[in-house]
């Protein structure tokens, strides 16, 4: 008889599901949708396989199951597996105090199993940010007037027209084999919903201002989208700048992997190009991050201090085909069972009125699971949560049945004018809070003088970005440069859903520092 040392020793920890008991109660809507999100995950992570150890607690311990439970706690299996497009290839059974067995559980390649990444776009204006992501994106040479951006240019005033129900700026796709689904027409709708459709890895890129003035706009997109990497552009003609500098800041003070890419290498020598990359490799080691310099496809970035360093052209293409494969090799950072497993939550990002759909919001899933037509919580109002119904979801121009914790989307809603949803809002599973006052533990980034009681910051929190007074400082009489304290704090204006743990960035001017909510009042 196989032991269960044996049997957890020959499948990966990050896809074996262990499960004591399962029975037709677990086959409700909302059990149903967390047990069908959690197999996803385990098979993403084991590149579409998936042990379920059932008969057995949390920690590997035996429980035991009769007969007819076995058969009851295999039937729901079964079950979730074909949601997911998954099917059982083996069984294997066992028994010491009562029945235990391994599933095997193997995808259906038919069906589509897609891992969906955000990539925010920093960098100093005028480094090639929009140029290299339209370069990557239609696998096209630019011709040194700006060619291949013109076709991000137009998509965030398509947005702003109301025409589509859209966040981020780009959007690219690999096929099952790795390969990278490039667009001939990046503004052709139906040739984007088609790469979103057969996907088996998406990547939706978030454009964030290179402009020392919009520097707000771009903590907004970094916070705002949830992205999980950050795409630091550098100029290699004109190297490390204090807008770059700034980003890579915010970056890793919200402790964000970085992928870091020199553009124009067409206009600088080898030995340039040399002096700039040890300069990043100078600043990365002092942050506490690990410069990687990519010279050729074999890439392992699974640490996330470990910060990838490429050279590219988008004018001869030199380095676009190692983007690629960094791009294909990223791990998910979002869809692991703890938020898969949460009620449905996504912050507001944006909210258009457009014909034929009436109001649409758009964000990225925070957590939990969410399908067409269902009931939800809008809010905090001043007179709290209202109740509306979420009617079709979208992505990139693609409709889907349901969406899950990272997916960035449009969500049509009946019954609400576009006037009455403010950005920072959330949509809910659940009745969310209504926090007017906080307790936060701050850091000083900088400041050129003191803070003291009384202080006005704006604060971004999610897509929230709202002015918060400085109550009460914990301690200390005033706070400078390099300082840490408690503070209460206390949105100006409205009233926002904020949970414990959550991060955030301030600035006033000059003046920045970072954060996290310690206690919610």
């Amino acid at each position: 008889m196989m032991c269960i040392e044996k049997i957890l020793s020959e499948g990966e920890k990050h896809n074996i599901e262990f499960k004591s008991y399962l029975n037709d109660d677990h086959l409700s809507k909302e059990r149903k949708q967390r047990l069908v999100s959690q197999m996803k995950y385990r098979l993403e992570r084991g590149n579409g396989k998936a042990y379920y150890i059932i008969g057995v607690y949390d920690d590997g311990k035996i429980c035991g199951l009769t007969e007819n439970k076995f058969l009851e706690t295999l039937d729901v299996i079964r079950e979730v597996s074909k949601e997911v497009g998954a099917e059982i290839k083996k069984i294997e059974k066992f028994n010491k105090n009562g029945v235990f067995a391994r599933i095997t559980i193997e995808n259906n390649h038919e069906i589509n199993n897609k891992t969906h990444i955000v990539i925010g776009t920093i960098g100093h204006v005028d480094h090639g940010k929009s140029t290299l992501i339209g370069t990557l994106i239609t696998g096209q040479k630019d011709d040194g007037s700006g060619k291949t951006r013109i076709f991000l240019d137009f998509l965030p005033h398509e947005i702003e027209r109301g025409l589509t129900a859209e966040i981020a700026y780009a959007v690219y796709g690999f096929d099952d084999e790795g390969n990278p689904m490039k667009l001939k027409n990046p503004l052709n709708k139906k040739e984007v919903a088609g790469v979103v459709d057969k996907a088996k890895k998406l990547i939706s890129f978030v454009d964030c201002p290179g402009h020392a003035p919009w520097l707000r706009t771009t903590i907004r997109g970094i916070l705002g989208q949830k992205v999980d990497y950050a795409l630091l552009v550098i100029d290699a003609s004109e190297g490390v700048t204090s807008i770059t500098k700034e980003h890579m800041g915010i970056a890793i003070a919200m402790e964000m992997p970085m992928i870091i890419v020199l553009t124009k290498m067409d206009r600088v020598s080898e030995e340039e190009a040399k002096a700039v990359e040890e300069n990043i490799s100078i600043l990365l080691k002092k942050l506490g991050r690990i410069p990687y310099k990519v010279k050729n496809h074999d890439i392992n970035i699974e640490n996330e201090k470990i910060v990838p360093i490429l050279k590219c052209s988008a004018i001869t293409k030199e380095g676009f085909d190692l983007l690629d494969r960094v791009l294909f090799k990223l791990p998910d950072r979002t869809k692991k069972p703890e938020k898969l497993e949460k009620p449905f939550l996504m912050y507001i990002d944006k909210v258009y009125s457009i014909k034929g759909v009436g109001t649409v919001v758009t964000g990225r899933v925070m957590q939990g699971v969410i399908e067409n037509n269902r009931d939800l919580y809008l809010g905090p109002f001043e007179d709290g949560y209202r109740k509306i119904r979420g009617q079709t979801i979208m992505e990139h121009y693609h409709y889907l049945n349901r969406a899950e914790a990272g997916d960035v989307v449009g969500i049509a809603l009946k019954n609400v004018k576009k006037e009455e949803i403010k950005r920072g809002m959330i949509l809910s599973e659940k009745e969310g809070k209504k926090v007017r006052e906080f307790i936060g533990d701050v850091f000083i980034l900088s400041h050129p003088t003191t803070i003291k009681e009384g202080y006005e910051p704006v604060l971004h929190l999610e897509t929230i970005s709202e002015s918060v007074r400085f109550e009460e400082i914990y301690g200390k009489e005033y706070l400078s440069v390099g300082d840490r304290a408690k503070v209460r704090m206390r949105f100006k204006y409205n009233a926002y859903h904020i949970e414990e743990g959550e991060k955030f960035i301030f600035r006033e001017g000059r003046s920045k520092g970072i954060g996290g909510v310690e206690k919610v009042l």
